[in-house]
């Protein structure tokens, strides 16, 4: 088996599970429909994806992500947004979305270096 960063195996970043019943869950997917982060990885993390703020019948804030498409366009486009988030993750605060959106957590040191991604 190749390492991951020499393979030119993509078939990891993602597949479209045409079974599902609920194929298409998000609308405006324009690339291959990605089922591999049916649940993301970012809903426990800051992320600019849309999303709503509720609570739920135990009083916990939580986020509806049902319009975020992000996760889910493209297999390749959808693997490396994920990959580029989980590089600095940042918990999510629990308080609705910021209008401009989150920006990608930059290392330590450098938060305001560089455009966002």
């Amino acid at each position: 088996m190749e390492p991951k960063d020499t393979t030119t195996n993509e078939a990891f970043k993602g597949f479209t599970n045409s079974a599902c019943p609920f194929l298409p869950c998000h609308k405006g997917v324009k690339g291959e429909f990605n089922c591999l982060f049916c649940y993301c990885p970012l809903i426990a993390y800051e992320c600019p994806g849309p999303y709503t703020v509720f609570t739920d019948k135990n009083g916990l804030r939580r986020k509806d992500c049902s319009e975020c498409i992000l996760p889910h366009d493209g297999f390749r486009k959808s693997w490396n947004f994920i990959q580029r988030w989980l590089e600095y993750p940042v918990p999510w605060s629990g308080r609705p979305q910021t209008n401009p959106p989150t920006r990608r957590p930059r290392p330590p040191g450098k938060e305001t270096a560089g455009p966002d991604d």
